[in-house]
């Protein structure tokens, strides 16, 4: 995510990483990807790895948004590093923090509800969302960052994994039999129950937000791994850091996998399992991107995945939140009627993709101006 304090448009440093653009800009793309495939699943089928668990498991869909919390993390410590001739106060520093995460929580909250305000009488309002997730972790992380050394970081971060499982285990508040593998039986979703009430996601006697009060602690926890991650880049001193991150993301990934069979695999309650599969899938794929990006030139077929993928990279939040303004659009005539044309020939799940990639390409657009033009849309 950019380092961003303002909502006007600055000018773009050149003081990056092209890995962590790139996979920022695939997690980007992921998400505003998976959002266009549930609004076009009315229309016919989808590929279903392109749409959410309905609880436990995990399907392409469920890793764009802990990926991109984990790049949250990666950042923060090249965003927040002193730098030579820019140094910045502690209470500046914690203003900025917590300032833009009421920014994001509140940009959040209008997405969030965009329905809601057009008819009150029609639904109900939403309290938490994406970036209000992101909001609540980045201001955690970063002020983690600067109050605590790496191991402290790390231990707070296995604390919060390990006593994740016993809080869900706690007998559900309003009665409902626990069972981590029955979608919203236990406690963490009973909390968003007995807090929220109808201002949850997910309706009903057994719902919960999946994006809701007690899930965020582990959000928190996925933030302070890629903290973590983002200190072992800056200490390299521009040499690889392939190994290292296959090694951790390897061990992650493993490690969440074997506690899945006991703590499942659940993005709705970001369960601790869910945190390390994620996060290991997250730093290999990083490590591939540090290995083919990272210190090259971005000519040939690597500047052509640049172009593509780097404006959604680097002006990440923007991109998403045209996504959110503008995902109507998929219900246009002018994006259904290819759908439509081609569906009877190669089938709905494949005829999908062109309603999609066309609405994509105009966020492509819209995102690759800015890139031209070295703007950075800072929240």
């Amino acid at each position: 995510m950019p380092d961003a304090d303002t909502t006007a448009a600055k000018p773009l440093t050149a003081d990056r990483l092209v890995s962590l653009d790139l996979l920022r800009g695939l997690t980007v793309m992921g998400m505003i990807l998976v959002n266009s495939m549930a609004g076009m699943e009315g229309e016919g089928a989808v590929y279903p790895t392109l749409l959410h668990s309905h609880w436990d498991g995990v399907t392409l869909a469920d890793l764009v948004f802990p990926a991109f919390l984990f790049m949250v993390g990666v950042s923060i410590p090249l965003s927040l590093r002193e730098r030579p001739g820019n140094s910045v106060s502690p209470s500046e520093q914690h203003r900025r923090i917590i300032w833009r995460s009421i920014r994001l929580f509140l940009l959040g909250f209008i997405l969030s509800n965009i329905w809601w305000f057009s008819d009150f009488s029609a639904t109900t309002w939403r309290l938490f969302g994406v970036l209000q997730r992101i909001g609540l972790a980045y201001c955690a992380c970063a002020l983690l960052f600067l109050w605590c050394a790496p191991k402290t970081r790390l231990i707070i971060a296995g604390a919060i994994l390990v006593l994740y499982w016993p809080i869900n285990l706690i007998p559900a508040l309003d009665g409902l039999p626990n069972d981590l593998w029955q979608r919203g039986h236990n406690f963490v979703a009973s909390v968003d129950r007995v807090l929220l009430g109808d201002h949850n996601y997910v309706k009903g006697p057994e719902g919960y937000d999946p994006e809701g009060l007690l899930g965020t602690l582990p959000a928190i926890a996925q933030g302070l791994i890629g903290i973590a991650v983002g200190e072992l880049m800056l200490r390299s001193g521009g040499k690889s850091v392939t190994r290292p991150l296959l090694v951790v993301g390897a061990g992650m990934l493993a490690a969440g996998i074997l506690w899945g069979f006991a703590f499942p695999v659940v993005k709705d309650i970001w369960s601790s399992s869910f945190v390390l599969v994620t996060s290991g899938i997250t730093a290999l794929s990083l490590a591939v991107l540090h290995l083919l990006f990272d210190g090259h030139l971005m000519t040939g077929v690597r500047g052509l995945i640049g172009l593509v993928i780097l404006p959604f990279g680097v002006n990440a939040i923007a991109a998403y939140v045209l996504h959110m303004v503008t995902g109507s659009m998929l219900g246009w005539d002018l994006l259904l009627a290819p759908y439509h044309a081609l569906s009877p020939s190669v089938g709905p799940e494949l005829a999908s993709f062109v309603p999609v990639g066309l609405y994509m390409f105009f966020i492509w657009l819209a995102a690759y101006y800015l890139y031209r033009r070295k703007w950075l849309v800072r929240i």
